[in-house]
């Protein structure tokens, strides 16, 4: 009994002493590929150049961080994303809508004190995107909960946050587009891999 006291009180004052802070951050969100350099180099530039199918998308939200023995952190978050890709077949440019809700679940570890830390871990997604028709064809989307994965770094600077990460995807959000004249069907997976860049604000 007085050993379960003992682990009780310790946990306590470890969770009492965490250093616990909350921030709103807020990323643009590029459609890109594997995580290289090159690619994410290519994808902003075609971005801010106006070339390419993938539109910038964006996210909001608040972001927990609490440290934990050592040098590392705990960070869960809940954003609202919204992103879109578009493909064209068929003669028909479908114009396809993620509006989601992201909870990441983060372990980071900080490299420079409070100042600059690494982060990796789980992400879950709920659609909040509803069907939408494009000229004859019908949109079914099969998945109102996808997983994937993320990791980055952040910077702090006094209550500013600059944040980078990337985002990759461990099931498919896949959509059908079922044409109503003719019943064919061409199928698409909406959860592409994401680069996001942004900055945080710490309350």
């Amino acid at each position: 009994m007085k050993k379960v006291l003992s682990i009780a009180l310790v946990g306590f004052s470890m969770w009492a002493s965490a250093q616990i802070s909350l921030a709103a951050k807020a990323n643009l969100i590029f459609p890109t590929g594997s995580p290289s350099w090159s690619n994410i180099k290519g994808t902003v530039n075609d971005a801010i150049e106006g070339t390419g199918k993938n539109n910038v998308g964006f996210n909001a939200g608040l972001s927990l961080k609490v440290g934990l023995p050592t040098a590392f952190f705990l960070m869960p978050e809940i954003y609202y994303t919204h992103f879109k890709n578009e493909f064209t077949t068929e003669n028909t440019t479908f114009d396809v809508k993620s509006n989601r809700i992201d909870v990441p679940v983060l372990l980071g570890y900080n490299v420079l004190g409070n100042m600059l830390g690494v982060f990796v871990g789980p992400v879950g997604s709920f659609n909040l995107s509803k069907d939408n028709t494009y000229n004859d064809f019908k949109e079914n989307a099969k998945n109102d909960f996808t997983v994937g994965y993320q990791f980055g770094a952040q910077l702090e600077i006094k209550k500013l946050i600059v944040n980078a990460k990337y985002e990759g995807a461990f099931s498919k959000d896949e959509r059908n587009f079922i044409n109503k004249v003719s019943g064919s069907e061409i199928r698409y997976d909406n959860r592409p891999n994401l680069f996001m860049v942004g900055l945080g604000y710490k309350f």
